[in-house]
């Protein structure tokens, strides 16, 4: 198989989440969850595109198996379809619908990948339900602002108050799953308290996808600007890895148009001899 590794969400052209792209192949499904062990990457995208280019089709895996969706993946296959064909603009089809991708190549060379995620469901937890979640991750069981969103999956978005309280955190990885299965959620995603322009720190911890820290999620950060946006905060700039050593940014942004809101997120992508 010929397999391309696609760093994606770099900050000012370092770290990124290292991303599995290939071609479409008739494997199992078992033999996908592989790809990215083998690789020595968090997930792996499968791409298959249309005879005219325009619709490329995408699947998502990782060592526990398929997803719906996955944004850091679709900035990845982004940059690898502008790489190989120019392509600029696309539809992609996931099994979690149709999301318009947009490829951006800079003079300098560099590559940013930008899609549109489709809507976020939001809600505040049931009473009580968010508590042993909490509680894994070493907070306080009645941390304020907690909200569920769903965007393919259910995720709980945890605010804590600055950058180092959110650097301080070490959950125990046992009860975390533990609580995200009973629950059924995908994980949980913390932030720091956002600067006026946006800025915040963030975590992705996925243990029901078999990713116990994410070096960068794209759908979650899509999710905080959709919460965010409430409050009236257009743009949310997400810094992460950083816990992990490698550094990724991610960027989302809530257009306003007469049918409803739309969330536009993205990164900046690179390939490892860039």
């Amino acid at each position: 198989m010929n397999v391309t590794i696609v760093r994606a969400c770099l900050r000012d052209g370092r770290g990124g989440s290292p991303t599995a792209v290939l071609d479409e192949t008739p494997l199992t499904d078992d033999e996908r969850r592989e790809v990215p062990v083998r690789a020595g990457t968090s997930h792996a995208v499968f791409l298959s595109a249309g005879q005219d280019g325009d619709e490329v089709a995408l699947r998502f895996f990782t060592a526990e198996g398929e997803l719906p969706g996955c944004g850091h993946g679709t900035i990845a296959a982004l940059a690898v379809l502008a790489e190989r064909t120019g392509t600029r603009e696309v539809t992609l089809r996931t099994r979690a619908g149709a999301l318009e991708g947009r490829a951006i190549r800079h003079e300098n060379g560099g590559l940013e990948g930008w899609f549109t995620p489709g809507p976020v469901e939001l809600r505040e937890p049931a009473g009580g339900e968010h508590e042993e979640v909490l509680t894994a991750l070493g907070m306080g069981r009645d941390t304020p602002g907690c909200v569920v969103a769903t965007l393919g999956r259910p995720r709980l978005l945890v605010p804590l108050p600055t950058r180092s309280t959110l650097s301080a955190l070490t959950p125990d990885p046992d009860r975390l799953r533990a609580a995200c299965d009973r629950l059924a959620l995908l994980g949980c995603y913390l932030y720091s308290a956002p600067t006026p322009d946006g800025r915040v720190a963030a975590r992705m911890f996925a243990p029901l996808i078999g990713v116990p820290e994410d070096i960068a999620n794209a759908n979650s950060t899509a999710c905080l600007a959709a919460h965010l946006a409430r409050e009236g905060l257009p743009r949310v700039t997400a810094d992460m890895g950083d816990s992990l050593g490698i550094p990724s940014t991610i960027t989302a942004a809530v257009r306003h148009h007469t049918d409803g809101p739309e969330i536009l997120v993205g990164g900046a992508a690179g390939f490892p001899d860039n």
